[in-house]
């Protein structure tokens, strides 16, 4: 089955220093391009994260610092990463809690403007997760009917989680539609305002805080009975996504005043 597509889908998967979002970096990425005519381009990237790699994590993946000493840092390669992403939806598997939130702070941390607000985020773990709540290699050899060789790496996991998805919609033609927004609403199970998914809207699509003492009140209303709760998450460890989401709101409030 091929992907019913009105604009390009990349399917991508990253290698980590670590599993913490706000400080971890990118040590391989991996990319699928998908184009509507049914085209394709793959590329795989190893980066230099200018900073140690646990060991811990060159366990999972394999990628120790000796293999990436000379390769190039993010900030080198990331315009033209976000040039071949541009325009297109993006899919992975977990990418909407950590794929898509670490890509974004990398891009923010290196400088490049690339708006992902009005792509459509396919998880298909989400899906996998909601069909038969399995992982990856399960996912592949429940789907797909192979073994998953090379897991965690990069690369094959990208291409897996391509064929996974296909053969979803294969599987599940009465509760699947071959449509990008469908796929996107189907494998989100909130609507984040920030990628971190501290920020959400609620069902009037006012934003929320999403965590913490003010869970599920709107943000404008707390930053101004609590005018220190915003300095307060400038100055904490979250996500330059969130910090940029929260100060959009509140300058929003402040000019409409």
């Amino acid at each position: 089955m091929n992907l019913n597509l009105k604009n390009p889908i990349v399917f991508f998967d990253l290698e980590t220093t670590g599993t913490n979002i706000n400080s971890d970096r990118i040590v391989e990425i991996c990319y699928l391009k998908i184009y509507p005519n049914g085209n394709e381009e793959s590329k795989t990237l190893r980066i230099n994260p200018e900073m140690h790699i646990p060991e811990e994590s060159s366990n999972v993946h394999g990628i120790y610092d000796e293999d990436v000493v000379n390769c190039p840092t993010f900030k080198e390669v990331a315009k033209n990463i976000a040039r071949d992403f541009e325009g297109a939806d993006l899919a992975g598997f977990n990418s909407n809690r950590f794929d898509i939130p670490v890509l974004a702070e990398e891009f923010l941390r290196a400088g490049v403007d690339i708006d992902m607000t009005k792509r459509k985020f396919i998880d298909v773990q989400v899906i996998f997760h909601k069909m038969e709540q399995r992982t990856l290699s399960a996912a592949y050899k429940f789907y797909c009917d192979k073994d998953l060789n090379d897991a965690h790496s990069a690369e094959a996991d990208t291409r897996a989680t391509y064929e996974v998805l296909k053969a979803q919609l294969e599987r599940y033609p009465d509760d699947l539609r071959n449509d990008m927004a469908f796929l996107a609403d189907f494998s989100s199970y909130s609507r984040n305002v920030d990628f971190a998914g501290r920020v959400v809207y609620d069902d009037n699509d006012v934003e929320v805080f999403n965590f913490g003492k003010y869970k599920g009140v709107p943000v404008s209303e707390v930053f101004k009975k609590d005018p220190g709760y915003y300095s307060w998450m400038l100055n904490s460890d979250f996500t330059l996504n969130t910090k940029a989401v929260l100060t959009k709101i509140k300058l929003r409030e402040f000019n409409g005043k």
